[in-house]
């Protein structure tokens, strides 16, 4: 499946020390590769290095150790933080996979006389395109949309046949699993609460709270502590209220009793990178999270895109992933 076919001496694989990238090398390993295990430091994160450079050795592959601290935090912590900011939700990891793990990496590998790189992602490559895993509970194309064809071509994804619980198995079986690290949650670089850190990185910006008539109900600190679809911690009473938009200019948090105008069918958006190329008017799914259901729509032009059925809490700042049947052919960010 994927590159399997291709019988490459050497593979760099992005090595965290979780349970994917371990089974993805074990899986690369005994099909011949030869494999290299590179540690990508993004953080001060010593302790987790350690652990996965004794798992590297346990497996019986190389490890190499990558300190990208600076660009990752030029690149995709100050860019996090900037579009919280701007009053938008940023998808990081969309930013790092683009920049820094099929970027900085693959530029790294290549340099290094590697023929490919892998990494533990549930994803799959078919003919010269991102394909859904086959574990679709946790498939992470959403997350691969910006890739360009050229680092699509140097790239193996050696968990797209199997599920995560073959995985788990795979690494019990193999007599891994006390070895590897314990899985990361949401943003890796955020240790706490999002909000905590947010609020480490910018200042207060108090302002009102308003309804859809525009009357003040009451007031904020900061219009970027808040999320669209967010209905606790407002702090208002007599509620529930949902957030259900932002406006930036006048520094207010627009809020609804009623859950129903989270709903939408019209998404614009920015950015847009396409792998293959779509007529405009094409019937197609798109995600517009990581966690939603695919849904039908229209491609009605190069920045916009509408759903047959509304759609809750469409959030700016966040990614549409554009799918054809298991195809990943393009996305954009929300605007």
């Amino acid at each position: 499946m994927g590159y399997f076919y291709i019988m490459s001496k050497k593979i760099l694989i992005a090595f965290s020390g979780g349970v994917d990238s371990a089974v993805a090398s074990l899986i690369l390993k005994d099909k011949g590769y030869d494999v290299t295990a590179a540690f990508i430091r993004n953080t001060n994160s010593f302790l987790i290095e350690k652990k996965a450079k004794s798992l590297a050795k346990k497996i019986g592959i190389s490890f190499l150790v990558f300190d990208f601290k600076k660009e990752f935090n030029d690149i995709v912590i100050k860019y996090f933080i900037e579009e919280y900011k701007k009053g938008l939700t940023p998808n990081p990891c969309v930013l790092c996979n683009k920049e820094i793990k099929f970027g900085l990496f693959l530029k790294k590998a290549i340099n290094m006389n590697f023929d490919f790189i892998a990494t533990g992602h549930y994803a799959s490559i078919k003919n010269g395109l991102i394909n859904q895993a086959r574990d679709l509970h946790k498939d992470q194309t959403y997350f691969l949309w910006r890739l360009n064809k050229k680092q699509i071509s140097r790239i193996i994804f050696p968990l797209e046949n199997y599920t995560k619980e073959e995985v788990r198995i795979i690494a019990k079986d193999k007599k891994i699993d006390s070895f590897v690290v314990s899985e990361s949650q949401e943003i890796c670089f955020i240790k706490s609460a999002n909000e905590e850190f947010l609020r480490k990185n910018i200042k207060n910006k108090k302002g009102s709270i308003v309804d859809k008539n525009k009357n003040i109900i009451g007031y904020h600190d900061g219009i970027w502590f808040y999320t669209i679809g967010q209905r606790k911690g407002i702090g208002l009473s007599g509620g529930p209220y949902w957030v259900i938009d932002k406006n930036i200019k006048k520094n207010e948090l627009i809020v609804s009793k009623s859950e129903k105008d989270l709903y939408l069918k019209e998404v614009l958006f920015k950015n847009a990178n396409w792998t293959k190329k779509i007529d405009i008017g094409k019937r197609l799914k798109a995600k517009i999270r990581y966690g939603h259901k695919q849904a039908f729509g229209v491609l009605i032009s190069n920045n916009k895109f509408v759903f047959e059925k509304p759609q809750k809490s469409i959030t700016k700042g966040q990614s549409i992933v554009f799918y054809n049947k298991k195809e990943v052919i393009g996305g954009g960010i929300i605007k």
